[in-house]
């Protein structure tokens, strides 16, 4: 008999809304991701996404989702908010004086790839880690 055994894994959660759940989540991506090289950078990936959904949608009274694909060549990351804002997320380079906005800028400088997608119902954005040049 043959054990089964897969290269790929995949893991899918949806957090509390709340910012003192920031924490756990960002353990538990560590946790799970430990032994990659991405744990570190997945974690601060994660807690950057959580944090604007938490902050800019109706996540921060509900949930949101969050969705981390493993495999050999590459991690993928996704964060999908509950939506309630018309604004759709967007990298942006604020002045040195800003006190806020340099957060998807930062994941955009780790990240592969970074897409966003969505409306006011809801946003996704998808980070990947790994396999191809990084984006400019």
């Amino acid at each position: 008999m043959h054990e089964y055994m897969s290269d790929w894994f995949v893991w899918v959660v949806d957090c509390p809304g709340d910012p003192e759940e920031l924490t756990r989540t960002r353990r538990f991506v560590h946790q799970i991701l430990s032994r990659t090289p991405w744990a570190d950078d997945a974690a601060l990936i994660v807690t950057e996404l959580a944090t604007n959904a938490i902050t800019h949608t109706d996540s921060g009274k509900t949930t949101f989702r969050l969705s981390i694909t493993r495999t050999p060549e590459a991690l993928t990351i996704a964060v999908t908010d509950a939506g309630g804002t018309a604004t759709k997320p967007r990298v942006t380079h604020p002045d040195a004086d800003s006190s806020h906005g340099r957060g998807l800028a930062i994941v955009s400088a780790l990240a592969t790839t970074l897409t966003i997608r969505g409306d006011q119902h809801g946003h996704t954005i998808t980070v990947r880690l790994g396999a191809g040049p990084r984006q400019p």
